[in-house]
């Protein structure tokens, strides 16, 4: 009996030293869709073969992100496109890896009959975030539509996606700007789903994907948000590289698997309603494409950012070095 327990517990040891040899990565994101297939690597422990455990962060804020980086405590990190070429060009050793979200904003309202954007002339529009990328792509398609944002329409700015959502369920505003899955969630919350629901409170508008790619004669997406990694990666490219490949594979699952998806993410992000964010997936453009080799749309978007906001991309164009090759 005494050498089958001695047996036991130098067993427990082993595995107890296996898993201190294994290391922990932190990985940041926001609580948007860019993150959620980080969330099924974490809980699938996609690098487990290579001696990884990683670990889910979430930040909330452009302050929060801040700190993450100065803390050197992540590497790799869920981030907007233009937040990247920001922090590229205000000295941080920064890559993106790939984009991954091209389709994400849209405008909800209460009329139907709503279709393009000129439709909304004239009309209130709570907007999240004022000089923020969604903001700037909403008057930069509003000029292109031969519009003024500041005459033709009036654009009230809320501080975030959520008091935008909140103000629409109380019937404070009758149009908003939002980012998916804000949408089906707003949607969800005032029984306005699906289509044939009598009198719906409201109803999905103009996708502004669509309208970009219309009104600037281009492909309809937009470059929005992607993985980056912080710091050098001189002697990391395998994992790197491995990274990518596993964060392909569980954007897939993601998308082929929404009711199943979107209970793995509330428990990890209870701030969403897992019915509106099953519906959302179906409503965005999902496609993990090598950020080197998506350059092309970047600087293309980049553009028009800086002519609009400049500070948003922090001043320049950023050049090739941003990109991880």
């Amino acid at each position: 009996m005494k050498q089958l327990l001695s047996v036991l517990v130098m067993a427990v040891s082993l595995f107890s030293s296996e898993i201190n040899k294994q290391i922990i990565i932190k990985v940041a994101g926001p609580f948007a869709s860019v993150s959620h297939p980080i969330i099924h690597m974490a809980n699938n422990q996609s690098l487990k073969d290579m001696g990884i455990n990683i670990k889910f962060v979430i930040w909330k804020n452009p302050d929060e992100l801040r700190a993450l980086i100065l803390s050197k405590d992540i590497n790799f990190i869920a981030i907007p496109t233009n937040v990247a070429a920001n922090l590229y060009n205000k000295g941080v050793d920064i890559k993106l890896l790939n984009v991954s979200i091209w389709g994400i904003l849209g405008m909800i309202s209460r009329n139907p009959d709503l279709k393009t954007l000129k439709d909304f002339k004239g009309k209130e529009i709570a907007v999240p975030f004022r000089a923020d990328m969604p903001d700037i792509v909403l008057k930069e398609l509003i000029k292109k539509s031969g519009l003024d944002p500041q005459k033709d329409f009036k654009l009230r700015y809320v501080s975030s996606p959520i008091d935008a959502m909140q103000m629409l369920i109380l019937r404070r505003v009758d149009h908003a700007l939002l980012a998916e899955p804000a949408i089906s969630i707003a949607l969800r919350k005032t029984k306005s789903f699906p289509i044939s629901v009598v009198a719906p409170d409201l109803y999905r508008s103009v996708d502004l994907q669509e309208e970009w790619g219309k009104l600037f004669a281009t492909k309809a997406k937009l470059p929005q948000a992607g993985i980056a990694y912080i710091g050098d990666t001189k002697g990391k490219e395998k994992l790197i590289n491995r990274f990518l490949e596993e964060y392909s594979k569980s954007l897939e699952w993601y998308k082929q698997n929404s009711i199943e998806a979107s209970k793995l993410i509330v428990k990890e992000l209870p701030m969403l309603e897992e019915k509106g964010l099953a519906d959302s997936i179906a409503h965005i453009s999902f496609e993990s494409i090598k950020a080197i080799d998506a350059k092309e749309e970047l600087d293309f978007f980049f553009n028009i950012l800086k002519k609009s906001e400049p500070k948003s991309i922090g001043g320049e164009i950023p050049n090739s070095n941003l990109y991880y090759q």
